[in-house]
Formats: C-alpha cells, structure tokens, sequence
C-alpha cells in the first residue's frame, strides 16, 4: 500500500470530544502548515460518492464541443465563475501557459440572504444533467469541512476558535474543477500541467485527483511528491493565510507535473477558501509576537489582494 508523503491528520480526533485527540488533531495540523504547509486529511467527512459522481460530471462536460464550452466563458467574469479555457491561465512570472482548462462554481446565497447579489452569479451547463446540485453538494460539504480546519488553525495560533472560520464565513470561497488533457504535440516546451506557485487563498482542500502529479518544492531545492490516495483530501496553505499570520503557516510553492506520456488526461477539484473581500489581512499581533516582533507583510484586504493576484497569473 502506498504511504502518504506529507502528515496525515484523522478529522475523527477534533470532532471526537476527547481533549488530548483534539490536542493531537491541532499539533498535527498547525505544525504541518509551519514546517511545509502540507497535511493530508482524512476521515473528513465528504461523501467519497459524491465526489466520484462529481468527477463523473466534470469529465462529462470537458468532453463537450469546444464551441460549447466556450459558449460558459465570460471573459468579464475575470475566470471567477463558468469555464476557463484551455492555456488561459499561467502561474505568476511563469512564461508560459498552464496545460489545462476549468470550470469554476462560487458560494450562493439565498434569495432571501442580504448577502444575495454580493458575489459574482455561477454559470451551469445545461448540457450535463445534474451538474449544478451534485457541484453545490460537493460545495456545501467542503466548506464545513474546511470551516472546522480553520477552527482548528485559530485555536493552534492561541486565537479564539472563531477568528478565521468568521474571516471565511460568507467569503468568495470557490470550488475549481480541472482537466488537463493529454498534453499536445505542439505544447510550449516550457509548458507544464500546473507550474510553479503558490495558492492565493486562506487554505485549499483538493479533493483525490484521478491522477499522480502533484509535487511540492522542498527546502533543497528537489521536489516531492504527494500521492492521491482514496479518502485523502490534501490540505495547504495559501498566501492570505500566511499573511495574516506573518509567514507562522507556510504558502508553500507546488507543481502538477507532466505525466511519462502524451496519452493520459486528469481531472483534480480543489476548493480554494477565501476570506471575504473587506477582511484585513495585517499580520496578527499575535503572530507578530511569535515571529520576532516584526510584521513582514503590508496592510491590505482580501480583496485588494485577490484583484492584484488576478492580474499577475493572465484572468484580469
């Protein structure tokens, strides 16, 4: 059987009530996020069905006419929401284009919520039954789990347990359901699935990928693997978190490689949680204090942060 390459941590011992597995799930989490800003999670509480029907559906729609897919990509929509397609994104400073496409389902709000009408509206193919409800499940349950892993992340920083599920709560916070095809004949050299970044949001939950590929870049410079293993959700840090808590977690930078061959296709979701736009993303005090006494990073929101992301990787 093939073993995990980065920590595992069971969401069984935060939710059990017992203080000392609760006490363990935190220290794995948090001393995870600071050492490489990686853990894999498990027992996490999303229907593995649900996320086997969800890759069903994706690969139902990245298999449609091109003109069709094309028909869901609203350029003004910045690749917030509906497709994106293929070789529109590239990493920050990459010169090259990544080698996939996607489709991109955002939170929505009741129409009786204030909140309606705050966030960009989603897009939904009409081609591929069931896709909207089986995404927004899938949607739904991501963003439980992921509201407990910051619980747990804001009790590891000394913070009330509150803090950053509050920061996320209601946030733009968008599930990214990729494909990346067999790579092309006539692909750029410099050209890879995924190349080197780092992710822009507080944390991402990915769900098992169809596929090998997903690497991070290690302190010496070499690269290591991190495996798709059912019933593993792979967990990182990204750059608003390590932000707010002056570099204490880790926005660590990663890659999905090339596959041995041209022939193979994989499909992977993960779910970037953000924090809504106005929160203020200055170092914590308390982080401050636990990194030398000195913030390392400016004052800014979430949402001055995400648009001057947007513009650095080719979507605005």
């Amino acid at each position: 059987m093939t073993e995990q390459t980065i920590p595992v941590a069971d969401l069984d011992d935060y939710r059990s009530g017992d203080p000392d597995r609760r006490a363990h799930f935190v220290k794995t989490v948090g001393e995870a996020l600071e050492d490489i800003g990686f853990f894999s999670l498990i027992n996490h509480g999303v229907d593995s069905a649900l996320i086997e029907r969800a890759y069903e559906l994706t690969e139902a729609f990245f298999d449609l006419p091109e003109d069709t897919k094309l028909s869901y990509e609203d350029l003004a929509l910045k690749g917030q929401r509906g497709f994106t397609s293929f070789g529109r994104e590239h990493a920050k400073d990459a010169s090259a284009p990544d080698l996939k496409e996607f489709w991109h389902v955002g939170r929505e709000f009741a129409a009786d919520d204030a909140r309606h009408g705050s966030l960009a509206q989603n897009l939904w193919p009409t081609e591929v039954t069931g896709f909207k409800t089986t995404m927004l499940d899938l949607y739904t349950q991501l963003d439980a789990c992921a509201a407990t892993l910051l619980e747990a992340c804001s009790v590891y920083l000394g913070e009330a347990p509150d803090l950053l599920p509050s920061m996320a709560d209601g946030g733009d916070t968008i599930l990214r359901v990729i494909h990346y095809p067999p790579v092309p004949e006539d692909a750029n050299p410099a050209s890879v699935r995924a190349a080197a970044h780092e992710d822009i949001n507080f944390i991402t939950l990915l769900c098992e990928s169809t596929d090998e590929g997903l690497e991070l870049l290690q302190r010496d410079g070499s690269w290591r693997p991190i495996h798709a293993l059912d019933g593993h959700i792979i967990v990182d840090s990204g750059d608003m978190i390590q932000q707010i808590t002056n570099g204490r977690f880790q926005s660590t930078t990663h890659r999905v490689a090339n596959p041995n061959n041209d022939r193979s296709r994989r499909f992977s979701m993960p779910f970037f949680v953000h924090p809504r736009h106005d929160v203020d993303l200055t170092p914590l005090k308390s982080a401050v204090d636990a990194t030398g006494g000195e913030a390392k990073f400016p004052s800014l929101t979430a949402g001055e942060y995400l648009q001057q992301r947007l513009r650095e990787i080719g979507l605005a």
